[in-house]
């Protein structure tokens, strides 16, 4: 009766251990790692982006997106630069777009409703661009309240314009601007082509300007840090990818771009 048994048994604990061997084959199938992802770690979907971005961004952003696609195969990425306070406006107004970089974190706390969590990626400062060779010896910030000299700033609601008048405002000194401009860009470009004799734009521009402009250093002790928040847009239609692409900002990748680009470690 006994040895009965003992084979019943054995025959039982073979046929069950057969059952699992197709079983335990359709797992590891399962659990298989996709082309280019890494074991444990989910890639988001291929996606075309878009991303606002303010206007000093416009460079650096153009390498950054352009190695993004080519590590991040089918992605495709466009950028809309302009000053930070129009891209605010654009998202209120419910623009279709994934993600957003702004000048300032003032204007990104602004959209808390509809952004995620926003992260700084970069810093910057401000200086004061000069005419091509600098013809009236603009060496510091006070020379810039001289009446005899068109000096142009951006208006007073975008970042660059509410940094320069911040940093005046403390040195006590007083600038009648010619002109006041929506972004940062078209402040350098009165200055560039001589419309004005000196402005006051972020460090990465003037450098971009090579001979255009005499780019007149200011004192950290004088000057304003510019912080460069990130963020994913509520209303993206394109979550996962978007929110991949704000978190490779802050990647050592990225950082190397912007640092190339003369923006500051965060």
């Amino acid at each position: 009766m006994f040895p009965t048994l003992t084979r019943r048994r054995a025959a039982a604990a073979a046929l069950a251990a057969a059952l699992l061997v197709p079983l335990a084959a359709c797992g590891k199938g399962d659990d298989k790692p996709t082309a280019g992802s890494t074991p444990g770690s989910a890639q988001p979907k291929a996606a075309n982006l878009t991303v606002l971005a303010a206007s000093s961004l416009t460079d650096v952003f153009k390498t950054a997106g352009a190695e993004y696609e080519k590590t991040h195969p089918g992605t495709k990425i466009t950028f809309s630069f302009a000053g930070s306070q129009e891209l605010a406006a654009q998202v209120k107004q419910g623009a279709p777009a994934d993600a957003l970089v702004t000048a300032d974190t003032k204007t990104m706390d602004g959209l808390k409703a509809e952004t995620g969590d926003a992260t700084v990626i970069a810093k910057n400062r401000l200086v004061i661009a000069a005419g091509k060779g600098n013809p009236f010896k603009i060496d510091e910030l006070k020379d810039l309240a001289d009446s005899k000299l068109k000096v142009v700033l951006a208006a007073p609601e975008v970042p660059v314009g509410r940094y320069s008048k911040q940093i005046l405002d403390a040195q006590k000194i007083e600038v009648k601007p010619v002109s006041q401009e929506p972004n940062v860009r078209a402040v350098l470009s009165k200055v560039e082509l001589g419309e004005a004799d000196a402005g006051l734009v972020y460090k990465t521009d003037s450098a971009k300007s090579g001979d255009k402009v005499v780019t007149v250093d200011i004192p950290d002790e004088q000057n304003a840090v510019a912080s460069y928040p990130a963020a994913t847009l509520k209303q993206s239609k394109n979550a996962e990818a978007a929110a991949a692409f704000v978190a490779w900002l802050s990647t050592p990748e990225a950082r190397k771009i912007l640092q190339d680009a003369g923006f500051q470690k965060v």
